[in-house]
């Protein structure tokens, strides 16, 4: 199973130069077996209407959790201090700490093309990575 970070998203979106590879990324995993979490979800949301592509969200929206089976996870106030315990001992900002932490509460594999996820035990993947070959 795999948490698609804020940026994959981003790059399909936004149509940016890695979205064919996203795309067939997204193609290529059955979507029951990807995960987004509330953060990224609201992070994505305030880019595309900041944009004016609302249209774009309604269509993200909709291919994943409508149509699509995209799991949505969220962290617990309970989860916090262990947020923190990421940030501070792999040196992350709040967005990756709580990708990182849903990732490692679910047991999920990253996929991501912020190279901030190296730096931690998980680690993380691309989407060309994941891509068979």
């Amino acid at each position: 199973m795999y948490l698609v970070d804020t940026n994959v998203w981003l790059e399909r979106l936004l149509d940016q130069k890695s979205s064919e590879t996203v795309g067939r990324f997204l193609d290529a995993i059955p979507s029951d077996r990807l995960c987004m979490t509330d953060f990224a979800f609201h992070s994505i949301a305030v880019i595309l209407t900041r944009l004016k592509r609302t249209q774009a969200l309604l269509r993200l929206a909709q291919d994943s959790f409508v149509d699509g089976a995209v799991a949505l996870i969220s962290l617990r106030r309970e989860d916090t201090r262990r947020l923190v315990q990421a940030i501070e001992q792999f040196n992350l900002d709040f967005d990756d700490a709580y990708q990182y932490v849903a990732a490692e509460k679910h047991n999920l594999t990253i996929v991501s093309f912020d190279s901030d996820f190296d730096r931690t035990e998980r680690g993380r993947k691309t989407p060309a990575e994941i891509l068979p070959a």
